[in-house]
């Protein structure tokens, strides 16, 4: 999740924007967010989920949503505050109390609400959990197929487990030893590290 704290201009700590800061809590009171405080700044959620925050910097104060990257943002208000960085925070920045509209400013909260509420967020790309079969497994595979259709039933990041016990081993015996150890867990459709589950 992007934190408000990474955006590449200063964090107000001493927060000159205190009033302004007042009148969008003001607006935001109206919605059924919870306020809360999170990275040392005001972040409002939605059964526990980040939904968005408000805060100070050095030349504007700014309403983040957590989620941004799903708003319609018909006015073209929202910004990316570190493009290629945060994926989904949009940020509506403003440089007086004047730019906001309650108005806009609710319509903008509720449809983040509503995307909220709709499961609407990128989640992260899964890591990629291939790893190359080590030769000595690979012929023991040729040579056994119920090892190998056993061996086929385990989740890829079961089987990843097993292949990196035997390539960790420095000597040849080992990764030979290694090998009988896990044939019969394999074959019995036990996970490597099961009884640690």
């Amino acid at each position: 999740m992007d934190s408000p704290k990474t955006d590449t201009h200063t964090w107000d700590k001493v927060n000159s924007w205190s009033e302004e800061l007042e009148f969008l809590k003001s607006i935001i009171a109206k919605t059924e967010l919870i306020e809360t405080t999170k990275w040392g700044g005001c972040v409002y959620v939605l059964d526990n989920k980040n939904v968005l925050g408000i805060g100070g910097f050095k030349n504007y104060f700014t309403i983040w949503f957590f989620n941004g990257v799903f708003l319609k943002d018909e006015k073209k208000v929202l910004v990316n505050a570190q493009e290629g960085v945060t994926k989904s925070l949009r940020q509506w920045r403003f440089t007086s109390k004047e730019e906001v509209e309650e108005t806009l400013v609710l319509d903008y909260i509720h449809e983040a609400i509503q995307n909220e509420k709709q499961g609407k967020i990128i989640k992260p790309p899964k890591a990629e959990l291939r790893i190359e079969i080590p030769e000595i497994f690979q012929k023991e595979l040729d040579f056994n197929p119920n090892l190998a259709d056993a061996f086929l039933k385990f989740s890829p990041y079961k089987q990843k487990e097993f292949l990196e016990y035997i390539v960790e081993a420095k000597r040849e015996e080992t990764k030979r030893s290694r090998l009988e150890k896990i044939k019969p867990m394999i074959l019995e459709n036990i996970g490597l590290n099961d009884k640690y589950r």
